[in-house]
C-alpha cells in the first residue's frame, strides 16, 4: 500500500466520522421499558437481539478467513 492511498484511506474514515450522526435516541426508551415490571420478557428479547447482531459479524469474519486459508492452502 502506497502513503498516497493510506492517506486517502484516513481521510475517507476522517469524513465518515464527521459526517456520521449520533444513533443513540432509542436509548432512553429501551431503558424505561426495562426497567418496569413488566419488561422482564422485552429484556430478554433484547439481550437476545444484541447476542445476535454482535455474533453475525464474527462469524462473517471466520467464514471468510477459513475461505483465504482454503484458497491460499491449494
Amino acid at each position: 500500500m502506497s502513503v498516497n492511498s493510506i492517506k486517502k484511506f484516513i481521510l475517507f474514515v476522517f469524513i465518515l466520522l464527521l459526517f456520521s450522526d449520533p444513533m443513540n435516541a432509542q436509548c432512553s426508551m429501551c431503558r424505561a421499558v426495562l426497567e418496569s415490571e413488566e419488561g422482564q420478557q422485552t429484556a430478554k428479547g433484547i439481550n437476545d437481539g444484541i447476542i445476535y447482531l454482535m455474533a453475525i459479524p464474527y462469524i462473517l469474519v471466520a467464514l471468510a478467513s477459513w475461505r483465504i486459508y482454503k484458497i491460499y492452502r491449494k
